[in-house]
């Protein structure tokens, strides 16, 4: 029995004309070269949450270091981290490491092709082992991300709430039915890439759209009304000060971030969480001075540059400082160590730290 939102739907018009689309206008993107598992994998894991522009110099300078689910199994996380530097949400390539890892120790270095067992691993959400399982071994799979609830939420006139579990179960139903079983892979990519470059978030171009005839939202004029959306939490303000330690020998103290939580194992300068407005001077030298015996506030500078950064949940408002201390008289506390400016770049900085290096080192 056909599903409910797809009575008197012309699905294999839809199907042909979304397929001749792709075929057409797919972009030339690095991860398209092939379709290989485990670049698809790592294509996958680097597009959430981040745009197809930014992760194209990524991908090719990953796939450059880690060519292959051994090469990457066997890396240590500060060179993973390193090459991750600047793509945020960490987690993700720590995940992928670990995952990689059991399907070099448990499946022979192969990408499972089943969803039970890919789902498994770690960091592999419905998405991405739909897409993994569609893309690479052109299995019949939904993949339902963010796009795709999108052009389907106006195709099919859905106004269920797509940050709603249920809802996503609902697209994953109808997407057994609706994907082109001869061509799942294609199928499923023309779906993002539709969301991607014509049925977008505002402004959708549906006089360009090859799916317009069969739209429903198109036919009574509430595109942009879909999909619905429930609002986003309101960020979070920190405010950080942040100094730049450095000793009579040009080299510059950095801390590594604790192993969970936020940025977890990126280095940092030296931070410290302060309450509203309250200056560096009066606040951070007392936490400072336990380290070194001949701080004052007079051996600050700063600030000499603010950054802001905002992650999806926090924004973070930093004031920067720099501070010349001598060498022997700074007691060095857990996870600090002193580098030579030329060996930063050894290390991953989070985003907003980076910016700090560029103009202070």
């Amino acid at each position: 029995m056909r599903h409910q939102d797809l009575k008197d739907f012309y699905v294999t018009a839809f199907q042909q004309d979304l397929l001749n689309w792709f075929e057409t206008h797919k972009r030339d993107l690095p991860w398209r070269e092939d379709n290989n598992a485990y670049r698809v994998w790592v294509s996958e894991i680097m597009l959430q949450q981040t745009r197809v522009d930014t992760v194209i110099p990524y991908f090719t300078n990953f796939m450059r270091e880690f060519p292959s689910m051994e090469a990457l199994a066997e890396a240590d996380e500060e060179r993973i981290l390193k090459a991750w530097e600047g793509l945020g949400y960490y987690s993700r390539v720590r995940n992928l490491q670990s995952a990689v890892r059991e399907v070099v120790e448990s499946y022979g270095g192969v990408v499972p092709n089943n969803r039970q067992e890919i789902a498994a691993l770690k960091g592999v959400g419905p998405y991405t082992a739909g897409a993994i399982l569609s893309i690479a071994y052109g299995l019949p799979e939904p993949a339902v991300d963010g796009n795709v609830m999108r052009v389907l939420s106006r195709v099919l006139h859905i106004d269920e709430d797509i940050m709603k579990p249920k809802t996503r179960k609902r697209f994953e139903a109808i997407l057994y039915e609706l994907i082109a079983k001869e061509d799942p892979s294609s199928f499923n990519q023309g779906l993002m890439e539709l969301g991607a470059l014509i049925c977008t978030p505002t402004s959708p171009g549906c006089l360009l759209c090859p799916v317009r005839e069969h739209c429903r939202a198109f036919a009574k004029g509430i595109q942009t009304e879909l999909p619905v959306k429930i609002k986003k939490v309101k960020q979070k303000l920190k405010r950080l000060n942040v100094c730049v330690i450095e000793d009579e020998k040009g080299q510059v103290l950095i801390e590594k971030r604790p192993e969970k939580g936020l940025l977890a194992g990126l280095w940092q300068f030296v931070t410290l969480e302060t309450e509203g407005e309250t200056d560096f001077r009066e606040s951070g030298i007392g936490e400072l001075s336990e380290f070194s015996e001949s701080l004052s506030a007079q051996s600050l500078q700063g600030p000499v540059q603010e950054v802001e950064h905002v992650f999806s949940h926090l924004k973070w408002k930093m004031d920067v400082y720099r501070l010349v201390v001598d060498h022997d008289t700074w007691q060095l506390k857990n996870l600090q160590k002193w580098v030579n400016k030329n060996e930063i770049e050894n290390y991953a900085f989070p985003v907003p730290y980076q910016k700090i290096i560029e103009r202070q080192l």
